[in-house]
């Protein structure tokens, strides 16, 4: 079977990646950034870009552009993730998401009107918007299922169903390094589409193996003659400004997000990235593109074996078909039935029995998993820009302690050496001159900076001091 789709909020196309082996044809896009709206043009020249994806519904309306059988998208998670301070709906970004809802009921007038089943609707979003305070995903799901009202929970579980009057919702939020990506990314998948479309066939599983345990593998190895030393067996999710800026996350002490290539500490490379989403090598490599908007572009897209997986299924769906005895999940507080009478379907376990002896998997993780070693993402990289220099390896050391927070103990030992490489003389005249953080309370720290401020020669005047790792009490972790 194959089905047409609509790209919504398209990014680099992780979709088109994921699905182009599996016969779906692309219809139209929508991308208004620039880097990704180049490589939409360099790569797929002869689908068109709407652009805005205000502009959809009266495309679809007036029939200049096609209703397709599936319109996927993600729009803005930044609303709803912590980067993005979790304002939700009071985003203009976050509205988008109901703006998608416009674009799919466009896309159903016009296929009902010409006798064709309901558009399938495939959304993508970080798992935050479960818990977004102003509850963006009841608003989303209750305009998706055609409620009258906005259906509101304190807590929304991982994996859920609604049956509404127009149309059935599931979700379930799925790690990627379970699907032969070792990163931890964790992310929301949704499937929607009128009242004979079962999606919970497609994103849930008969539940029969006993699920996966993330194998451990090594972390120093040799390639291709080079030695190269990881600090765990996956990495933290990416995001969007990694490389732009510096780890003040959980990546910077657990290392999740640093290699170590001949001795030398670098952040991932752009290629690296590409293979940790699951993009073919060089995707993002346009001429003359920059590493900030590789990096961006791959951090705000989709993990592409996980997008193909759910594709799979969407096309052989049949072959996982399992019935829902609703008496017996009304009697396990698994099944409510709503003030008009639909039904929802609170999946929170993870693992539930549908009737006496079937059990499905609502889990983040597959009834199949696949994995792939960081010694396969890695590659030789010289460029020097993605190397932590010693003022830098310090730095983290620094924040470290200040905060008296944890750290990989190999990759402190590694910050350590690298900053032993410079004098405390050298370190203080290249720091980076910036103010304290709020975590430091160390008031002779403070008066030295601002000595050193007024004795700083003209040349480093502008530049902000940072303090080495000599500056600070060693801390026991």
């Amino acid at each position: 079977m194959s089905l047409t789709v609509g790209s919504v909020c398209s990014g680099i196309e992780a979709a088109s990646i994921a699905w182009k082996p599996l016969d779906m044809k692309f219809e139209w896009f929508s991308e208004i950034a620039s880097f990704p709206s180049r490589l939409l043009k360099e790569k797929y020249p002869s689908i068109p870009n709407i652009g805005d994806m205000n502009e959809i519904p009266d495309a679809i309306f007036q029939e200049r552009i096609l209703a397709p059988d599936v319109i996927c998208g993600g729009t803005p998670c930044q609303a709803f993730s912590l980067a993005g301070w979790k304002h939700g709906l009071k985003d203009d970004r976050g509205n988008l998401t109901l703006k998608f809802v416009d674009i799919i009921n466009a896309s159903d007038f016009i296929r009902h009107k010409n006798n064709k089943d309901s558009t399938i609707v495939f959304w993508e979003n970080v798992e935050g918007v479960l818990k977004d305070k102003t509850n963006a995903f009841g608003c989303f799901i209750s305009s998706l299922a055609g409620l009258s009202y906005t259906f509101e929970m304190k807590k929304w579980p991982n994996a859920g169903l609604l049956r509404g009057p127009k149309r059935n919702v599931a979700w379930r939020v799925l790690d990627a390094k379970y699907f032969g990506l070792p990163q931890q990314r964790k992310r929301l998948y949704l499937l929607a589409g009128g009242k004979n479309f079962k999606p919970e066939t497609v994103l849930f599983e008969k539940y029969i193996n006993e699920l996966s345990k993330y194998p451990k593998t090594a972390l120093e190895f040799d390639k291709e003659g080079i030695k190269y030393e990881v600090f765990r067996e996956y990495t933290d999710c990416l995001y969007s400004a990694y490389g732009t800026k510096w780890n003040g996350n959980a990546a910077a002490t657990n290392g999740s997000l640093f290699v170590v290539q001949n001795k030398r500490i670098r952040r991932l490379s752009p290629l690296e990235c590409e293979r940790l989403m699951g993009f073919p090598d060089d995707y993002t490599n346009l001429p003359n593109a920059k590493k900030t908007n590789r990096y961006q572009a791959l951090g705000n897209s989709w993990a592409v074996p996980v997008v193909k997986w759910i594709g799979m299924r969407l096309l052989n769906n049949k072959e996982n078909v399992f019935y829902i005895n609703d008496n017996e999940l009304i009697l396990h507080g698994v099944l409510s039935i709503l003030k008009d009478g639909s039904k929802f379907y609170n999946f929170k376990n993870g693992i539930e029995y549908v009737d006496d002896a079937s059990r499905i998997n609502c889990t983040n993780i597959p009834e199949n998993s696949s994995f792939k070693t960081m010694e396969e993402i890695v590659s030789f990289n010289n460029d020097e820009t993605i190397y932590i220099s010693p003022v830098g390896c310090y730095g983290i050391i620094r924040r470290k302690n200040e905060r008296n927070s944890t750290i990989n103990k190999k990759l402190e030992e590694v910050l350590l050496s690298i900053s032993s490489e410079m004098t405390k003389d050298e370190i203080d005249k290249k720091s980076r001159v910036q103010k304290r953080g709020h975590f430091s309370n160390d008031k002779q720290t403070n008066k030295i900076n601002m000595t050193l401020r007024k004795s700083l020669d003209e040349e480093y005047r502008d530049i902000s001091i940072q303090f080495s790792i000599f500056d600070f009490p060693s801390v026991e972790v």
